[in-house]
């Protein structure tokens, strides 16, 4: 990797100012890398961290084999669910392959949660697939990457991505993380051209199914941690303070159940 943010190490200390900075007690760690020895590694952080309520992980669904590996790791208390990086997969359809629906059945078997990495071309399979498995408890990640920097080219850049993510909230139980929207930005993003984008997932969803989340440290392709965190703030603040602490602490914790 080339890029000099995203290249180099970071541990909880380098967090930990930033909670600090904005009064935050407790975050979820989420998987990087499509291994499960960085899943072990998140969760030997998370038992030596006390502001880690938890890890989400990944497993590799083309391999039944893994079963094995999401089972023992369903036993870590700090061990929430898994990520698959479907973003990065070439084919389009892959979640809707028959030789990968073991690992959709064994989060519902087991209990775990599925955060759903994707781009707005991936919207409708994930409805059919959340359609499929309505007990599977699911939270679209980074409002599912809409293109904010291609908004100029056209309204129908905006209006599919919002179409497919409205049938997401209208029809299945689905969660949404208020993040990434500033890394599918220009680099000269304004809160202007971000709000539509926000007030489209707030509506959909409501405070009760909208978590903040950081997107740290890929946050600072574009903008510090602390920068994000209070444009969050203000796209947030013609909301009720019970809808604002959904947001930015109580829906992460009833989705993911954490006991804090």
């Amino acid at each position: 990797m080339d890029n000099a943010i995203l290249a180099r190490a970071y541990a909880p200390v380098d967090l930990t100012i930033h909670l600090a900075d904005q009064g935050i007690a407790k975050t979820v760690l989420v998987q990087a890398a499509a291994t499960v020895h960085e899943t072990e590694y998140l969760l030997g952080i998370a038992d030596a961290t006390d502001s880690v309520a938890g890890v989400v992980g990944w497993v590799d669904f083309e391999q039944p084999g893994d079963l094995g590996h999401l089972k023992r790791l369903s036993a870590h208390p700090k061990f929430l669910g898994v990520r698959p990086m479907i973003q990065d997969i070439e084919d389009v359809n892959w979640m809707l392959r028959d030789d990968v629906q073991w690992g959709f059945r064994a989060l519902c078997d087991l209990d775990l949660t599925l955060d759903a990495l994707g781009f707005p071309i991936h919207l409708d399979n994930f409805l059919t697939l959340l359609t499929r498995y309505p007990d599977m408890r699911v939270v679209i990640d980074h409002c599912m990457k809409p293109r904010i920097r291609d908004h100029a080219q056209g309204p129908e850049v905006f209006q599919d991505w919002a179409d497919g993510m409205s049938r997401l909230a209208d029809q299945t139980g689905a969660y949404c993380k208020f993040s990434g929207l500033l890394t599918e930005a220009n680099a000269d993003w304004s809160i202007q051209e971000i709000r539509p984008y926000a007030n489209h997932v707030l509506r959909g969803c409501g405070a009760d199914r909208v978590m903040w989340g950081s997107d740290w440290p890929v946050c600072r392709l574009r903008a510090d941690y602390n920068t994000w965190f209070e444009t969050a703030q203000t796209l947030t603040s013609d909301l009720s303070s019970q809808g604002r602490a959904q947001i930015f602490g109580g829906s992460a914790a009833d989705f993911y159940r954490l006991d804090i």
